[in-house]
């Protein structure tokens, strides 16, 4: 079974509610994305999503931005990043998920990039730019790799395509939950509760909720109102304040921990 479907079901079965983590690739080189990944695993993050750098990262704001920069000067591409993922695979089974832009897919080609993909020890994809509406040769591709396909709902998503996209959606559908790009906020969105309940009228598949989420106190409070949380800018900027120091890897899964603990509680 695919590892993402495996923890969401082993959180279920827990009652626990899922923490996944988001990481710019090669920020600040791919070596401390590999030990980043370990650390994170041994410290019970859920699932890790990979931020594969891209010179033009509409959905991200500065913190993310700044990080895909980083990924690029320090040459990252996506095969070096399938080349970590599978140096990951050699001692840990964290469920991956690559955060990516169609444009990085397409060059490889469809077919050619979900199989490597797959081969290497991938999960999911979330492909930010390619919606289902146009993406049906997409989702036969994942499905036949084992890969689950990773769809957004943002608070502004009609009802109707809600719909559509849940059912087409598979592992969990990722909400929004609120309006722009990526970001650290002071504090969280009053319509997380509406939307989730939005979301379950149409699919049983796990909610996780991103987008803005910060610190330990935002962490419990979202996570009280979906199946899990991301968190993503606050441990990139973990990384950027500590991605020259030997205390790195530590530094950022400490961060990381206070947030895992406060979804636990």
């Amino acid at each position: 079974m695919n590892r993402i479907l495996e923890r969401f079901a082993w959180l279920r079965a827990q009652k626990h509610k899922g923490f996944v983590v988001y990481i710019g690739a090669g920020d600040p080189h791919l070596e401390a994305t590999r030990q980043l990944a370990l650390a994170f695993d041994q410290a019970g993050v859920d699932v890790l999503e990979l931020g594969v750098p891209f010179s033009d990262p509409l959905a991200d704001g500065l913190v993310n931005q700044l990080a895909a920069q980083r990924g690029l000067e320090s040459g990252t591409t996506p095969s070096k990043v399938l080349e970590t993922v599978a140096a990951i695979r050699r001692q840990s089974q964290i469920p991956l998920i690559l955060y990516i832009y169609f444009n990085l897919v397409h060059k490889v080609g469809l077919q050619r990039f979900i199989a490597e993909a797959a081969r290497a020890g991938v999960d999911g994809l979330l492909v930010l730019d390619l919606p289902p509406e146009e993406s049906e040769n997409y989702e036969s591709l994942m499905r036949a790799a084992g890969l689950c396909v990773i769809y957004l709902v943002a608070p502004t998503t009609p009802d109707e395509r809600i719909e559509l996209i849940v059912k087409r959606g598979t592992g969990f559908i990722y909400y929004i939950s609120r309006e722009g790009v990526t970001g650290m906020q002071a504090k969280v969105s009053e319509t997380i509760g509406l939307m989730t309940g939005k979301i379950r009228q149409h699919t049983d598949l796990p909610i996780a909720v991103g987008f803005g989420i910060s610190n330990p106190e935002q962490a419990r409070l979202v996570a009280g109102q979906a199946e899990a949380i991301v968190v993503g800018s606050a441990v990139v900027d973990q990384i950027s304040r500590h991605g020259q120091s030997p205390e790195l890897v530590p530094r950022v899964t400490a961060f990381v921990k206070t947030l895992l603990d406060a979804v636990r509680t």
